[in-house]
């Protein structure tokens, strides 16, 4: 029995568990005079979360420290001039979709996506770029050249003085990964419900780096796996003494105690009644040849045809009906009884999906069945293993997976395969969620979370980041005409939307294979905006408008989005309204006009408060006097006292 406490509250460590709550990394353990071990604050890490310069503090903690980790904590909190600009031209159903691709470097995108989805990604997946020794493609402020290292590290002194016998490029090569990673992991985590998780793949170069970093930025009692997850059973045989087969997916909450794992929609119980081949499970379902009423051959001509099956069992046809070999059996439609029938499959779906087709050995020959693949719900669901391991998780599944949509594999390093990316989707997301990934590469994430979609009837929607990094001019990438690594993303996303509208799917699915492209650049505003006091008398004329000349209305109305924290996949409409182009987000969640020609008068917004908007921005230099600017806040007072009225 619990006994009653018999004093008051202890405030100190009430107010140390609220300062665990908004910064984790912050809050350590330690033993007070009794030899009682408690929380305690350690105010040098918290000093430096609250400024905005590096804060000077004991370089020995007991934590996971490497040279330039105050300069990431920087970077992760200081504020940025950028925006996001839409681009029409590259989106797919851009009025319509749910789904956002951001464009350009993800810290810069975590960092505007902070007012907009603060709290609401269920689940962030990330595939960051392994350390391999490799120069980084992320070049933050806080990134350091080997002179600045060998100062920071006490390898040299200020004048360059060598300081020890050999110099410690290992520790470089760590300490520029985890500061490239730990300013972004900071600054995701705001992104989280307090029900989602955050689930990375990574090699064994930075697993117990990484583990080490995720319980600081996220609470080591917010742990929920580190699980091997094997990729490539044969095993790697170039690695040193051992033969890799595995790499590892970490999975942290952002709180342990509101989160949920889902299970996986295969019970062991039942898996006698099925097989597997290398795209999963499977059942022999009917035979390719149809049988009932409309089965013969007059009433489905269409399905009369010879299908082959080469010696290694594979099942094909051809245009002219002729074999590849003459050592192929010829297999037709017809039954025991020789009566001349159709097949089920036409013969592009044949050649298109013959995994899905089995040979059997029947007392009269061969014949060929169907394959039932499980979809979800069919069969109950399991807790997964801390062993991740399917032969569909092979990495190379993944690489084929690209090359069957773009033509060719036009990927350096191989991709995860779909099926990974399934499962651990429905693991982590609920049917409604958002999912994030901020490392997208070639977009494996979006491609499973909309396939799911199809599957279930989900409304999953997806936000991807991916830094249009050049591809190398002599990779297979450039070759083949994409000049950055995002090219190489959408153009996935979108081949793999309409396969995926192509095939089965459920009832209730939306069908949205679209995605807006975003793209982040410099501020709208002009530079002077963010900095009035480096004005000169040359720049006066700036006063006039200070938006940027080459911006347009659609890029100032994100702008707006993201300052308000609005949805940036909601409904766009634009209207005329007394000559003037309005912009009407959601109906009136927002409304907008942003002319620049002195035309907004009294007449104009008594029409604009009529549609009762819940905010609505003006350009600063659309009004046609100062009174009209200085009576407008006074006119949706009278005719609509709940909307919030600003200007730029």
């Amino acid at each position: 029995m619990k006994k009653l406490k018999m004093h008051s509250l202890n405030l100190a460590q009430e107010n140390v568990i609220r300062i665990l709550e908004l910064f984790p990394n912050c809050v350590t353990e330690a033993q007070d005079s009794g030899g009682r071990v408690k929380l305690t604050v350690d105010f040098d890490q918290l000093r430096q979360e609250l400024s905005d310069s590096i804060v000077e503090g004991p370089q020995e903690r007991y934590h996971l420290n490497w040279p330039g980790k105050r300069e990431a904590m920087l970077a992760a909190n200081a504020p940025i001039a950028k925006t996001l600009r839409p681009c029409r031209k590259e989106s797919v159903d851009f009025d319509k979709t749910q789904n956002l691709f951001i464009e350009g470097d993800n810290l810069n995108a975590l960092k505007l996506l902070q007012e907009t989805y603060l709290g609401k990604v269920k689940l962030i997946y990330i595939d960051p770029p392994y350390n391999t020794g490799n120069d980084f493609i992320y070049k933050d402020n806080f990134a350091e050249s080997i002179e600045t290292y060998k100062l920071h590290s006490n390898q040299e002194d200020a004048s360059g003085n060598r300081l020890i016998a050999n110099s410690d490029s290992s520790g470089r090569f760590h300490s520029a990964w985890l500061s490239m990673i730990f300013s972004r992991l900071k600054v995701a985590r705001n992104l989280l419900s307090e029900d989602g998780l955050i689930i990375i793949s990574i090699d064994s170069g930075e697993a117990a780096n990484l583990r080490i970093l995720m319980d600081e930025v996220f609470g080591a009692r917010n742990f929920i796996g580190l699980l091997p997850t094997v990729m490539n059973l044969k095993g790697n045989n170039d690695a040193f003494a051992f033969s890799d087969t595995h790499e590892f997916t970490i999975i942290y909450a952002k709180s342990r105690f509101n989160c949920i794992v889902n299970e996986l929609p295969i019970d062991e119980d039942k898996l006698d009644d099925w097989e597997e081949d290398e795209r999963g499970l499977f059942k022999r379902a009917d035979t390719l040849r149809r049988t009932g009423q409309d089965a013969a051959r007059e009433r489905r001509p269409n399905g009369w045809f010879p299908v082959f099956i080469s010696r290694d069992q594979k099942v094909y046809v051809t245009e002219d009906d002729r074999p590849n070999s003459i050592d192929d059996v010829e297999l037709w439609p017809k039954n025991d009884d020789g009566d001349e029938l159709s097949w089920t499959w036409g013969k592009k779906k044949i050649n298109e999906q013959p995994f899905n087709l089995l040979v059997i050995q029947g007392r009269n020959g061969l014949n060929i069945y169907k394959k039932q693949r499980p979809g979800f719900g069919d069969l109950p669901t399991s807790k997964p293993k801390s062993i991740l391991y399917k032969p569909e998780y092979s990495s190379s599944n993944g690489t084929a997976e690209l090359t069957e949509l773009l033509g060719k594999n036009v990927f350096d390093s191989p991709p995860k395969p779909r099926a990974l990316l399934r499962d651990l989707i429905t693991l982590g997301a609920c049917k409604d969620s958002i999912i994030l990934d901020f490392f997208s590469g070639t977009g494996t994430t979006a491609h499973a979370a909309v396939a799911l979609n199809a599957l279930d009837g989900g409304r999953r929607r997806f936000i991807m980041v991916q830094l249009d990094a050049p591809c190398d001019s002599d990779s297979s990438a450039a070759k083949a005409g994409y000049k950055t690594i995002a090219e190489i993303t959408k153009e996935r996303i979108r081949r793999a939307g309409q396969t995926i509208l192509s095939g089965p799917s459920h009832d209730e699915w939306n069908k949205d294979v679209g995605f807006r492209v975003l793209k982040i650049d410099t501020a709208n505003m002009a530079d002077v905006y963010y900095a009035p006091n480096t004005l000169d008398k040359g720049q006066i004329d700036l006063l006039v408008d200070n938006i940027k000349p080459d911006r347009i209305p659609e890029d100032l109305l994100f702008q707006v989005m993201l300052d308000w924290g609005v949805d940036l996949t909601l409904p766009i409409a634009r209207r005329p309204i007394r000559g003037k182009d309005v912009y009407f987000v959601d109906g009136n969640v927002l409304v907008a006009c942003f002319d620049e020609h002195s035309g907004i008068d009294e007449d104009f917004v008594k029409e604009l408060a009529k549609h009762q908007p819940l905010r609505v921005v003006f350009r600063d230099a659309g009004f046609k006097n100062s009174a009209v600017k200085i009576n407008v806040e006074q006119i949706f007072k009278l005719l609509s006292p709940a909307t919030e009225v600003k200007c730029i």
